[in-house]
Parts: C-alpha cells; structure tokens; sequence
C-alpha cells in the first residue's frame, strides 16, 4: 500500500466516523475537515459552509461553501466546491474533468448577482445568504477564487489559472485534492514554486550574501514592483508565513502613504521603503549576462513586508504604468525544510522589531506550544467508563507531527500508539484556542475562523505568558481537556437535535459553549472542570444545559435582527454574542451539581504548584548530584577566570563541589543549574 493509499484510507475512516457520530452526511464532514487545511495554509481566513445545489445537466448549480465577507480580505471573494468520492480506494481526476465541477459553482456566481435569483429564495436558505452578500458587496469585489476541494487524486496541471472574467472582475480556481492535502498534512505547508522566468516575466538580478560552507544561504535581490505585484496576485496570503499571519492578523493590508509613492513618486520608492526580508527552501540560479540571476524560489515566504505586498498589489490595476518603475529591495534567506522551524522564527523575530509583541513569540516553537505538546505526551486519563484503556490526547503544535510519530508498519506498535492515542483525542493550536475562547467567553471571535481566533488567542496567551508562565501547569493543561471534551461532544450532539436544521453548527457549538461557561462561573462558584477531565466525559446534567443553550444559540443566529440577512457573517458580531448572554435560561436544579465552590479550583490550583515546586526540587537536586562534585569544581574554575560569577554563584557552586561533604539544598540546586544555563548561553560551556 503506498503512502498515498494509506493516507486516504485513513482520511475516509475520520471522516466516516465523524459523520456516523455526528449524523450528518460524509461530504459535510468532508468539507468541515478539509477547510480547516484551508484556512491554515493561507488559502483562505475563513470557511462558512453554506451547500446549495439545483438543476441538472447544463443547468446545474452548485456551491458548498464561501469565504467569508470579501471586505475583509481585499476584494477576493471565495467560493468552494466539494468532490466528494465516498470509495474505498483513491480516485483519479484530470483536467478535462475540472470544468463538469466548477461549471455549475460559476453558473451560481452568475446566478447569484441576480436580485431576482436571490429574493426566489427563502430567506433561511444557504444560497440566498451567499447571494445576497455577493448582490452587498460586488462593487468591492476585486477577484473571484474558486477553490476545488476534493479527495480524488488530481493528475492535471494548470492549477489556478484565471478562467473568466464577469465583467472586470478576474475568476482564478485552485485544486485542493488528496496529494495536496496528503503533502500539507505532513509537511504543514503548501508547495509554492515560483517559476520567475516562466510565469513572472523573467529571472531577478541577485547578490550572494554568504559564502560557500555557509550553514545558509542568502541573497540580497532587487526585484520590480509589479513582479511582485504579480507573484502575490498568483499566491496571496500563502506567502505570508502562516504565523506571523496569524499572530499579527497581517493580511498584507494596504497603506495609503505607500500608494501614494508609487503613484506620485515611483522613483522615490526605493529610497523610502526597508523592502522585504524573505525565507525559501530552495532557490535556482544562473549566470546571466550581467552576473547571477534567480530563476526560480521554492516555498517563498515573506516574513516582513506584508504591508509593502498588499500596497503593490493593491494599485496593480489603478496605477501600472508608475508601477513598472518601482523596485523594491529584498534579503532572500534559503532555509532547508529541517531547519525551518529553528530559523524562520528568529528571522521574523529580528526583522519585525516594531512590533511590541513579536510575531515569532507564537511560533510552533514557542515554550508555550512545547510545554502543552510535553504535556501532551505525558499526562494519562483514566479510561472513560465502558472503555478498557487509559488513553492520552495528542496535542499537534506543529502540522504532520501524528502522522508521523504513528508507526508505519502495521502490527503490534501501530495498535499500542492507536491506543494511546486515539484519533478523535488530536487536536491543533487552531483547536486549542477554539476551546480557549469558547469558554472565555468569545464565540463571536472563535465565528470568524480560525485564524483570527488563534491570533487573539496568541496575543492573550503570550502577554500572561510573558508575566507568569508558571500559570500553565499540569493542572491548566487536564483543565483545557476538559474544555475540549464540552467542545468535541456539542459538535456531535448538536446535529442530531429536532431543531437542527443544518448549517451553522460550527457556531452554535462555541455560542452554546460560551453560554453555559458565561452562566456558571462567578464569584462564588465555577464550573467544576476537574470532574470533567477525571472521568473523561461529561455528566447528564450538563449535557442537558448545554443542549439547551445550544437551543437558544440557534434561536440567536437564524433569527438576526432586522436588516441582518447573513446569519454566519451575524454570528461574527459582538451584538449576536450579546443577545445569547443576555438571555436568562433554567438549567434546572441538577445543574447545581456541575458547579464547585469557586475557593476549591483555586486551592486545587495552589496545590498543583506546590507540587510542581516539590518535584522541581528533587529533580534539580538528582541532577546536580549525579553530575558530581568534579564537574561542579570545573563550573566554578570557569566562572571565576571569566568572571561571570556573583558572590552568590560562587557560594552555591563551592557547596556543590564539596559534595559529599556538603549537600546543597534544593533551591541551592536550582540556582546552580540556572548558572549553568546561563554560562551555557555564553558559549563558556557546551555541557
């Protein structure tokens, strides 16, 4: 079985299992799935699912989603289509089989700029929804991207072509299909090859900034505006690393002083911008007539310069004569895939110092990300009732990491890691802040997508993280299991609810979520999180308070107030999240007993750190025992020639070299190892 086959024959098996647990039909967990690969790779900032289909043969329509309002991401409205195959083994599908698939979603684009089209629908309908958001915002509408998610194998080229234009709006279409996905899954990154002089109208000039030997390479390139303009028309967002996107929320916004630079001043464009700092995989180069070129860039993301990018594209149309004679100063770094998680963040780390929180701080190698993945790995559950095994939940900080970590071969260590892992107990950054917010109270912010939810998580996170790491103990960790059991088992009770009527179940899932937390946490008593990560489920009685206030959630959206007509985009709002707090439900009297006394989860908490104190304790000491009184003699010697030691250091370091004279304390252990992180990080010691 190839690598490929196994990948779908494990993607089938999810996505049957989601949707038999959550009835509902296997191409809506196919598309829920799916879009969250989307939204992480750059593709899009959100998916709203919004399926629709009527008509046969040349007048079929189709379309499955949208991405979200196209004033929120420049102009680009995005449509998507599902291909779905519910078949044992990979399907295939070529170019020439593209057009049956995206004809019909085109034929709903055209259909839909039609107020006639869209007041035919009842009002509730997913289509008249799009439609009347397409009728509200055409006129800002700068380009159409139709996306093809599918999980048939796509042997085709040509991928994101422009097709038509309606009017002088571009049409672009992208195939996401099983390869594709396979690749993002277990790389975390889409393949962006840059053919300069194929696509981009030729190669560009180039300096070699270092030598050869070098552990990196790096370039210093000059390149013209509108090549650059052009190279983010093809790929948008994607280019702009998915962490610094999502942290920063730094959609290449456009900035009118920019503009107008390159409109009154194109030549003065060079001299006022700092340019852009880059990283790639890989690079080709020649030697041209007039010394090296760059021919072509693998994986180009730009680190710093988003608001340079989206300025430039942003006149492409309006202002492309005095774009030809614009250039724009670019520091290329080649950075190998191995080493991209290592050097990319500290490149936008350095290179985008105006910032107060920087960008890298929630990169998928921040202490924060490592701490929860350690966690992750260690800490066990007890096994849910009826259930014969303990289990842990596999916390992914970075994508591919449980494809990987699982045993290719099948047999005996393949069934172990299944077992302590299941695969419905995975979960992403993107998931973990979903939980987070949900409970925190912000389901209109977890509504636009994962990547705005991740970046307010991220800029919460990282600020308490900066004053008191210490707060995310073992303890925070089973707690926001707990949160993610609430989440995971509304998102599959909820479809199998009489008042369902499908469509927005990703928002009632965090409203209704948001409510109960809202409504059971206050000065006197919180929800008891502890019962709920000890026994692994959640109890009747708050099933049944979450069912009802995922009841009035649904109430919330599908009834928007008047001159509101798009329900996900009314889910986005602070005022729908308003009108679901301010509703005063009756969880009924067994509710009580969800609830613990407020002064008990924070005892519970002080007790953890005490602990964690303790065990600190005795592992510092173990550790500078067993590394024996030699060696500490040695730090010291080190220490005082360079000197590097305060009294204090100095003290405590004595006491660990008479050992076994002398035994230091624990807390004098604690400060000899962080002496010895220090010296460490002074390139005085390698040990």
């Amino acid at each position: 079985m190839s690598e490929l086959d196994e990948y779908h024959q494990n993607l089938m098996a999810d996505i049957r299992r989601e949707a038999d647990a959550s009835g509902i039909f296997p191409v809506e967990a196919f598309f829920d799935r799916m879009t969250d690969r989307l939204t992480e790779a750059g593709e899009l900032e959100v998916a709203d699912r919004a399926y629709f289909q009527s008509g046969e043969g040349g007048q079929r329509l189709r379309i499955d989603g949208y991405a979200g309002d196209p004033r929120d991401s420049e102009g680009v409205l995005g449509l998507i289509v599902c291909d779905f195959a519910d078949s044992d083994s990979v399907q295939t599908f070529g170019k020439g089989d593209v057009p049956p698939i995206l004809n019909p979603l085109i034929r709903f684009l055209k259909k839909a700029k039609i107020e006639n089209f869209r007041d035919s629908l009842n009002e509730a309908n997913p289509a008249f929804q799009v439609s009347d958001l397409i009728i509200t915002t055409w006129a800002q509408v700068t380009k159409v991207k139709l996306i093809l998610v599918s999980n048939r194998q796509y042997i085709g080229r040509d991928d994101a072509v422009k097709l038509v234009e309606i009017g002088d709006v571009p049409i672009t279409w992208s195939v996401w299909d099983l390869a594709r996905f396979e690749r993002f899954d277990l790389k975390g990154s889409d393949e962006i090859e840059i053919d300069l002089n194929g696509d981009f109208g030729g190669a560009i000039p180039a300096l070699k900034a270092s030598r050869s030997g070098d552990a990196l390479e790096s370039y210093l390139m000059i390149i013209p505006g509108s090549q650059l303009a052009s190279i983010y028309d093809r790929w948008g967002e994607k280019l702009l690393q998915g962490n610094v996107r999502s942290f920063l929320q730094a959609r290449a916004k456009t900035n009118k002083g920019i503009q107008n630079t390159i409109r009154n001043e194109p030549e003065l464009f060079f001299p006022y911008n700092n340019g852009l700092s880059a990283t790639a995989n890989a690079v080709m180069c020649d030697e041209g007539s007039n010394g090296l070129v760059v021919t072509s860039i693998s994986n180009l993301q730009i680190v710093n310069g988003a608001q340079t990018t989206g300025s430039l594209h942003a006149v492409m149309k309006t202002a492309a004569e005095q774009l030809q004679r614009v250039f724009v100063q670019m520091k290329l770094t080649v950075v190998p895939f191995d080493r991209a998680e290592e050097i990319v963040p500290r490149i936008s780390e350095y290179a985008n110092t105006q910032n107060k929180v920087n960008a890298a701080d929630f990169f998928a190698n921040h202490p924060f990300h490592v701490r929860m993945q350690d966690f992750s790995r260690d800490v066990i559950f007890a096994r849910r009732e009826g259930e014969r095994h303990d289990t842990k939940w596999f916390y992914e900080r970075a994508r591919g990491q449980y494809i990987n970590a699982r045993p290719k071969t099948r047999g005996r260590a393949q069934t172990d890691f299944d077992i302590q892992f299941p695969k419905p107990q995975l979960f992403s950054k993107t998931d973990l802040a979903k939980f987070e917010l949900s409970a925190a109270g912000h389901p209109h912010i977890v509504s636009r997508g994962a990547q705005k939810n991740f970046a307010e998580f991220a800029k919460d996170i990282g600020e308490t993280w900066s004053k008191n790491d210490a707060k995310f103990d073992e303890l925070w960790y089973r707690r926001l299991i707990s949160k993610a059991i609430v989440f995971r088992w509304l998102e599959t009770e909820i479809p199998k609810q009489p008042w369902y009527e499908g469509g927005y179940r990703a928002n009632i899932v965090t409203y209704a979520m948001a409510k109960v937390f809202h409504d059971a946490n206050g000065e006197k008593q919180v929800l008891d999180l502890d019962a709920i990560w000890r026994r692994q489920s959640v109890s009747d009685a708050l099933k049944q308070a979450l069912l009802l206030a995922a009841g009035e959630a649904n109430d919330v959206i599908t009834n928007p107030p008047a001159g509101v007509r798009n329900m996900s985009e009314w889910a986005k709002q602070q005022a729908c999240w308003n009108g679901l707090k301010g509703r005063s439900l009756d969880y009924g009297p067994d509710f009580d007993g969800c609830l613990v006394l407020a002064e008990n989860a924070r005892t519970n908490e002080r007790d953890q750190r005490k602990k964690k104190r303790e065990i600190d304790g005795i592992s510092a000491q173990s550790e500078v025992v067993n590394r024996g009184a030699d060696f500490w003699r040695e730090i010291l010697e080190l220490g005082i020639a360079d000197r590097k030691l305060t009294p204090k250091d100095q003290q405590i370091l004595q006491v660990c070299a008479s050992m076994p004279r002398q035994l230091p304390s624990e807390l004098q252990c604690k400060h000899a190892l962080s002496v010895l992180e220090r010296l460490r990080e002074q390139g005085l010691v390698s040990v």
